[in-house]
């Protein structure tokens, strides 16, 4: 989960580190680090423990010398807690050769009780100095060939991991090895970067290179030389970034949070653009899979966290419309239990970043047991794409801030496409009920731009008065029970206390213990006009907590007056089909998080102890 970037060229290295590691703080803030060579060949090293800001105080207060070569990197602390001693990079090579690194190293204990016996020492607790030291050594083996030096390491680790390496023999040279971590490379004139993603090198370039497994990378000023861990020369995948470095900035926002709840409605929007033509879905990457759609007996979504949600709501619009069974697995559990796949099985995944550790694993094993993959991702070059057999990208844009937000809405949003574009093939839906819900799902946009216009304020206002309020529970039932569990989350993300998400139809079967006067409680209420059976169950529950005192906020389309007896604040979302109205309700559920933690004086970009990308198991 950690950030790396490497560069080399003519510019001062120093200022594009701290940059492209400020971009890439979301992936780990527990301390900071880079290693530059300088314009007299040496190796110099600057980390320290806490957020970038230290580091950069610490280099304003204290300057390195500058030079055109370096590596950077931002830790979300795995092994060793988050010290000065622990910060990346770790040197070895009697200090001239500086190394970081993202993912795990399983071996390192064996490795490390190998090097100690020939006399090496160590100087932190992490998994990290151990692949440095033995680096170090194989530099030695290999007569100072870095790049062959890599090629020995890495044959001898385990786990998941992207090293990053510079030597002070070797200036104008930075080499990068991956292995089940992300690994990209920007494309300069006369220079050229690597990155955890391409946020660390947008601003410089557009213009990347996807990594791909098992594979070691070389960037001088001139050129990127790219192998395989046998050292034979490999093809790499090119792409341009579509977004610029404006978009993953703030902006004048207060948080990214903040802009992130406010692009919403154009991450939805954008996932729909160019792909509805006459009525039906255009996908181009799904060109060639009808097939495969009218012959599959059975889909598991594989996500975790908030993906996991969106892929629970996506479920429903699969077996409604495209009436095949779906199954939602966390992709943690889903390859550690044996699942009964076969060639007649889709597994779609769902991952933001392309780069969730879990998710990934659950897709080999998928395709090592025959099953077709498609992956719904928001990031261009990830590893999970590439991965899969199809890939259906989300167009929600630079996702900086922790909590998810607008890429949430987007993965629905996406799943929705898929749906009808299934049911229409296996000829569940005619083509004029598809063009009737793509009418509907093409009005979404506008609808939740009206949420934010006309509820903001007032929610915000509302969850200033809660800062102090110490649990909060949320119902919902059919698409609305897994937003609940959404709005449960983001509120123990960013704000830090116990929240719930229940299917509204468990509440009698022990949830309703928890109800005291004044416990807070989010009911995500159906549509009385889409679904008059669900919203009069729903209307009961709460009747039923409000008798012992609730306090109830329920979250209702414009026009339900039967909310309104029973009810302490009612969030009027706009009226839409019954499986549309989870792009709407859960918008409020976003507010409401990011306006109590800012109530609480919270950072609710960077949450304590987690990380944006998952990139270890």
């Amino acid at each position: 989960m950690c950030g790396i970037v490497g560069y080399v060229g003519p510019r001062d290295s120093q200022a594009i580190l701290i940059a492209g590691l400020s971009r890439l703080e979301y992936r780990g803030y527990d301390s900071a680090g880079i290693a530059v060579i300088d314009e007299g060949g040496h190796l110099g090293m600057r980390k320290r423990a806490g957020k970038l800001t230290v580091l950069r105080d610490d280099l304003s207060a204290h300057p390195m010398s500058d030079g055109t070569t370096g590596i950077g990197h931002t830790r979300w602390a795995t092994h060793g807690g988050p010290t000065d001693a622990n910060a990346h990079p770790h040197l070895a090579d009697d200090d001239k050769l500086a190394v970081i690194h993202n993912g795990i190293v399983e071996n390192y204990a064996a490795l490390k009780a190998e090097l100690v016996s020939e006399g090496h020492t160590f100087r932190s607790e992490t998994d990290t100095e151990v692949a440095a030291v033995l680096l170090g050594r194989e530099y030695e083996a290999n007569g100072g060939a870095l790049v062959a030096a890599f090629r020995a390491t890495v044959a001898r680790l385990e786990g998941a991991f992207t090293l990053l390496a510079v030597h002070e023999d070797h200036p104008g040279l930075v080499v990068g090895a991956r292995r089940n971590s992300p690994l990209v490379i920007g494309l300069g004139e006369g220079e050229n970067f690597l990155g955890s993603d391409v946020a660390a090198f947008v601003e410089h370039t557009r213009s990347a290179l996807a990594i791909g497994q098992d594979e070691i990378v070389a960037i001088t000023p001139e050129g990127v030389t790219v192998t395989d861990f046998t050292g034979h020369p490999v093809e790499v995948e090119p792409f341009e970034v579509t977004w610029d470095a404006s978009a993953a900035e703030k902006g004048g926002w207060s948080s990214f949070m903040a802009k992130e709840v406010s692009e919403e409605p154009e991450a939805v929007a954008n996932t729909l653009r160019g792909r509805i033509r006459d009525g039906v879905v255009a996908i181009p990457e799904l060109d060639g899979l009808d097939d495969l759609f009218r012959e599959v007996s059975r889909i598991v979504i594989i996500a975790a966290g908030t993906a996991a949600y969106a892929g629970m709501v996506g479920k429903y619009a699969l077996e409604t419309w495209a009436r095949v069974p779906v199954d939602v697995d966390l992709a943690h559990e889903f390859h550690y239990r044996d699942p009964v796949i076969g060639p007649d099985t889709l597994v779609i995944s769902i991952s933001q970043s392309g780069e969730t550790m879990d998710t990934l694993m659950a897709v080999k094993y998928a395709r090592e047991r025959g099953a077709k993959t498609l992956s719904i991702c928001n990031t261009q070059g990830a590893t999970i794409p590439r991965e899969s057999d199809a890939i259906v990208y989300t167009h929600a844009g630079p996702e900086v801030a922790v909590a998810s937000t607008k890429a949430f809405v987007a993965q629905i949003a996406a799943q929705y496409l898929l749906a009808l574009h299934i049911a229409l093939v296996r000829g569940k839906l005619s083509r004029t009920e598809v063009a009737q819900h793509l009418l509907e799902l093409e009005a979404i946009p506008e609808k939740i731009q009206h949420i934010l216009d006309t509820e903001q304020e007032h929610i915000e206002q509302f969850a200033h008065w809660m800062a102090d309020t110490r649990s909060v529970l949320f119902l919902g039932r059919h698409v609305g029970y897994p937003i609940a569990l959404e709005g449960a989350l983001k509120l123990k993300e960013i704000s830090y206390i116990h929240a719930e998400g229940f299917a509204a139809g468990e509440l009698k079967h022990g949830p309703i213990a928890l109800i005291e006067p004044g416990q807070p409680v989010f009911v995500i209420v159906p549509s009385p006009r889409e679904a008059p059976v669900m919203h009069s169950k729903v209307v009961s529950n709460i009747r039923e907590i409000h008798a012992r005192g609730a306090r109830v906020i329920a979250i209702a389309e414009e026009g339900d007056a039967a909310v309104l007896p029973i009810s302490d604040e009612v969030l009027r979302v706009p009226l839409a089909g019954a499986m549309f109205e989870p792009l709407l309700a859960v918008v409020p559920l976003h507010i409401f998080a990011m306006g109590l933690a800012t109530a609480k004086g919270l950072d609710v970009d960077q949450p304590r102890n987690l990380a944006k990308s998952v990139t270890v198991e």
